[in-house]
């Protein structure tokens, strides 16, 4: 991207404005003494840019690492840098309305003290979900702990589905990349992680869901909390499947959830998941334009900083609204004229009226990555070249380049050869087939982590910035750990049991399943359902019907149990149904959970 001038202050002026204090000491910590948010790792970001990061990304780095409360305007708070989001609080008739309670129950715990200290003991009266991503309703119980009185808590329609759903089938995969994409394992410094893009990093605490009491089902919705009148617009299918922005009349503010904030946003992150819709992101933008563009005067985010004057607001909606239209229309014409997702992403540039906003440039979505989601959400992984049909997987594959090339030896010299010359991008290409096909040359694993290394350095993007500098430190012989599973039983409860018995069936190992034939029955109490499971042919499939289960000649179950859903987690996690009630076979429970396989979290990604 073109660059835009350094000397652009006005970022960090809106950065800065309102600020009443700073979490001191600056790190939160879990019960048992472990970190797990540090905001004072991120002070070497108030030096100068050094040849290590992208200007861009230092910059935005230096705008996101700062913490504290501040004030958005009268009666409005934000607890910013506590966590990867931020905490909003709106004081109301008789205590203070809480949205997104950050990732964690101790980060969001924290940030509810910071405000009390300095604006009184006001209780939590209500909380709001703006959309279903972990990092904006993790830290409920954090604010409203076990046994608070209740609140309203209110969500856009959909949210619990979205929200417990989210990474169930490719949990162990996502999260194995997520440390990648943060760069968790990266040393917090100018040579290593400098930031997300989105925020600083994400904590590492308890994360929680409190289930919404009130859904919002409509555009145009109005309810009142604590005395606070509220407006929402519904925007399913933009930065999250169930999302929703809303404004404050009284407050003339707006509340933009994640829909806008100060960097292009991923249509499909690194980690994976469902390509976001980028036209329907784009409409939605321009429905809230018109919807509440006249009448507000600041626009918030549950990320960087807010924008104050109404001119303002409207031309950052604006200007949102264009990029996303553009980035997807543009593509759709380019794949239309028979390019590929990957030549479209080398030529397709924004507008220079876009490009030169330091909100739209890729410090965590980028150009390149956003060009191709929304290649595959129309045409998938194949561009239509047979050649690129039927590939052998990249082990096989690199062999017999390395072969062609005369070996692993002359493949690492061609590469160095490249990185000497600047070409980076082809370094890594040959270097990373070496490594492929002789995973054990040191050498060779040695010259594509300098080329990552080098490759990060230079990385506007945050995301890119840490696989790059990840994946260096696993070449080096140092895997990254996986993140530390620190899910509450509150977020697997809310499951549906149709999600958890899939996440039973994915965890069939087929091949070993080939010749068992099993019939369990599943009755819920508590749900006065039965869940009738069958294993056949290596496949796990089931029907429900409510009531009790009641054999027939064309079904008689091995086993029935009767269990709660907790009990039935326990199968989930390997414990066991516990004291579930058990009638027929008990061996067949044996048999069956043997039949499991437990996905290991820490595997290698860069390497084979």
């Amino acid at each position: 991207m073109t660059a835009v001038p350094v000397d652009d202050h006005e970022d960090f002026a809106d950065a800065d404005r309102g600020f009443i204090a700073a979490l001191d000491p600056p790190q939160v910590t879990a019960d048992d003494g472990r970190v797990i948010w540090d905001a004072e790792a991120y002070a070497f970001l108030a030096g100068n840019c050094p040849d290590t990061a992208h200007e861009g990304l230092w910059r935005q780095g230096r705008l996101v690492s700062r913490q504290g409360l501040y004030e958005v305007t009268d009666g409005i708070y934000q607890a910013r840098g506590l966590d990867l989001s931020h905490m909003t609080l709106v004081e109301g008739d008789h205590g203070v309305i809480v949205i997104d309670p950050l990732l964690s129950t101790e980060t969001a715990a924290a940030a509810l003290e910071l405000y009390r200290k300095y604006r009184g003991d006001r209780p939590v009266t209500g909380l709001i979900y703006t959309h279903s991503h972990r990092a904006h309703f993790g830290g409920g119980r954090g604010v409203l702990p076990p046994g608070h009185h209740p609140v309203p808590v209110l969500a856009p329609a959909g949210f619990l589905e979205h929200a417990v759903s989210e990474g169930v089938y490719a949990r162990t995969a996502m999260t194995r990349r997520d440390v990648y994409m943060y760069g968790s394992e990266l040393p917090k410094g100018p040579d290593g992680q400098i930031g997300c893009g989105l925020g600083a990093a994400r904590s590492t605490g308890t994360t929680t869901l409190i289930p919404p009491t009130v859904d919002i089902t409509r555009t145009g919705q109005e309810e009142i909390v604590d005395g606070i009148r509220l407006v929402f617009q519904l925007t399913p299918g933009t930065e999250a499947p169930a999302e929703m922005n809303f404004c404050f009349p009284v407050h003339k503010a707006l509340c933009l959830a994640e829909n806008v904030t100060h960097t292009m946003h991923s249509l499909l992150t690194l980690r994976g998941g469902a390509v976001r819709d980028a036209r329907a992101w784009s409409h939605h933008l321009g429905e809230a334009l018109a919807l509440f563009g006249d009448e507000t005067e600041v626009a918030f985010a549950s990320h960087h900083w807010p924008t104050w004057g109404k001119d303002r607001v409207k031309t950052l909606l604006a200007d949102q609204r264009d990029l996303y239209a553009y980035l997807h229309d543009q593509t759709v014409r380019l794949l239309n004229e028979g390019l590929s997702g990957a030549e479209i992403a080398e030529e397709l540039r924004l507008p220079p009226g876009l490009e030169q906003v330091w909100a739209h440039h890729g410090y965590y979505g980028s150009l390149s990555d956003n060009v191709k989601a929304v290649y595959q959400r129309y045409l998938g992984w194949f561009d239509g070249n047979p050649a690129h049909l039927w590939e052998h997987p990249p082990a096989e594959q690199a062999r017999r380049y390395v072969d062609t090339m005369g070996g692993v030896e002359a493949t690492v010299d061609a590469g160095k050869r490249y990185a000497a010359d600047g070409d980076l991008r082809f370094a890594a290409t040959l270097l990373n087939h070496a490594v492929f096909a002789a995973p054990k040359n040191l050498r060779a694993r040695r010259e594509l982590a300098l080329v990552y290394e080098r490759l990060g350095y230079g990385c506007e993007n945050g995301t890119w910035r840490n696989f790059y500098l990840t994946g260096a430190m696993e070449l080096r012989g140092s895997l990254a750990e996986a993140a530390p599973d620190t899910v509450h039983p509150d977020l697997a409860v809310a499951l549906p049991v149709d999600h958890l018995i899939d996440s039973l069936a994915i965890r069939i190992d087929g091949p070993r399943a080939w010749s068992s034939a099993l019939a369990l029955d599943l009755y819920l109490p508590d749900e006065d359902r039965t869940w009738q499971l069958t294993l056949s042919h290596g496949a796990l499939t089931y029907v429900s019907t409510p009531g009790v289960p009641t054999p027939s000649e064309e079904r008689t179950p091995d086993l029935t149990l009767t269990l709660t859903k907790p009990q039935l987690l326990g199968l989930l996690t390997g414990k066991g149904p516990g004291e579930a009630a058990q009638n027929g076979e008990t061996g067949a429970l044996h048999q069956f959970l043997g039949l499991l396989s437990t996905p290991h979290p820490t595997f290698p990604v860069v390497t084979p």
